[in-house]
Formats: C-alpha cells, structure tokens, sequence
C-alpha cells in the first residue's frame, strides 16, 4: 500500500527549524499539507488516518479511497458509506498532525443520505468526543458550526444556504485563538467564539448518522499574517494533481 501521510514534511519542517534556531535565525512558518489521495491504493482506507465515531453504533464508516472522474484533484477521492443511526458522527481523524491555529478546508460532495447528508471537518480534536466541528448539509438547507464536548453537541452557528447532493462545494474553517470563522464555497457565513479547547488538536473529517459523502484536496495551513482568514479564496480545481499524496509545501 502506499504511504499517503504527510510525515516526511513535518520532520524536515522540523529539523529546518531546529538548524534555524542554532544558527539564531527565525524559524519558519507552518507548511501548507495537502492530501488529494491520488497515489493511495483504490478500494483501501487511507495510511495515518483513524476512523472512529462519537456516539458510533454497531454500523460503523467505511472510509475508503475511490476513482472518481469528477474528483476536483483527479483521479481518486475519499468516500465514506454509513447506514449509521441518527444519533452517530462518523469521524476520520488525521493523526499526523496537532494543530492549535488552524486554516483548515476540503472539497465535498454529498452523495446519499435520508437521515442527513453532507459532512464537514473537525480540529483542535481531542477524541472522537472532543473536538469542534463545522459541516454542510443539502437537506437541511444549512450550515453550522459545533463543539462536542464530552460527546455533547452544542451549537455556535448556523446559516442558511444552498447545497445540492451530487455537486463539489468547499468547506474551510479557520480558528485563531478563541475566534471561529467558517466558509463556503469561499463565502464567510459564520462568526463564532469559544474557548472550551484551547490546546492544539488533530484534524478531521466528518458526517452525521447515514450521509455517505465524498471529500478531495483536504488542507491544512497556518492562518494568513493578521489573524484574518482571506475571504472569496477557494481551491483551485487543477485537471491532475501531480504530486498525489505527497503533501505540499507553499511559501506563507
């Protein structure tokens, strides 16, 4: 199987930073990480990343790499299939990197769902009970943002917007501090403060109960100089990603 995490760029981010501080230079900023599953095997569950659920049942997630011709980064995808019950979150939790500050985003495609449909992502992850959450959902015409707290969902946010099953639409979070901000296809719709996890944490996908969704192009990145995440920006969409699974390091 091939290796899909982003390991190799953490440890040279910091090693580079160590050689930066002997020679009393400042050390660099966070890389961008990027993983578009294109070099991962079709039909498998992704390396270095865990799959789990919040409330889960006896009808866990498969969260497994696909083909798929429409994929923003061709040619693979992540896709979970769930008949999981009303009450379940099903979770992947990225366990690479810890991450406080956060500019977090993915392409998304809800495919199925009678119960719910659609998904998000998660950060500042603590467990499968802890972390904070945002996601679209076609059914409901909306988009929110959560924490779960002990396996406890409450509310910080909510907006109204359309999404349809079927159709690519990009979700991003970024989390400074205390401040929360979240967009859709690169319009901020959501404003919200809170500070129960104030630590770094994993990341994450997630969907509720049966939505079975696609996600592609998930990154993760410090947040912009100024603590203000640019609005409008979205992924770009290129014909082939070249590098696969090999996370990519942009210039802050």
């Amino acid at each position: 199987m091939l290796t899909c995490g982003p390991r190799w760029l953490k440890l040279f981010t910091a090693a580079l930073a160590v050689l930066l501080i002997a020679q009393d230079k400042p050390a660099p900023s966070p890389p961008t990480v990027e993983w578009t599953f294109d070099k991962c095997e079709v039909g498998k569950p992704v390396a270095g990343w865990r799959i789990a659920a919040t409330r889960g049942s006896d009808k866990p997630a498969k969260w497994l790499v696909a083909a798929d011709a429409s994929a923003p980064g061709k040619p693979n995808v992540l896709k979970v299939e769930t008949t999981a019950e009303d009450q379940t979150f099903n979770l992947l939790i990225g366990e690479q990197l810890s991450l406080k500050d956060v500019d977090l985003r993915v392409m998304l495609r809800a495919d199925s769902g009678k119960v719910d449909q659609g998904g998000g992502l998660l950060w500042r992850c603590k467990d499968e009970n802890n972390y904070y959450v945002c996601r679209v959902n076609p059914l409901e015409s909306n988009f929110r943002v959560y924490k779960i707290e002990g396996g406890k969902r409450t509310q910080l946010g909510s907006a109204d917007v359309e999404t349809k099953t079927g159709e690519w639409h990009e979700v991003r979070a970024v989390m400074i501090a205390s401040k929360i901000e979240c967009f859709v296809d690169g319009k901020k719709l959501l404003e919200a403060a809170d500070d129960t996890f104030k630590d770094a944490g994993r990341i994450g996908l997630w969907t509720k109960a049966d939505a079975s969704s696609s996600f592609d192009k998930v990154i993760a990145q410090a947040p912009s100089s100024g603590g203000k995440a640019d609005e409008g920006k979205t992924t770009e969409k290129p014909e082939e990603s070249k590098t696969g699974e090999k996370p990519k390091e942009s210039k802050p």
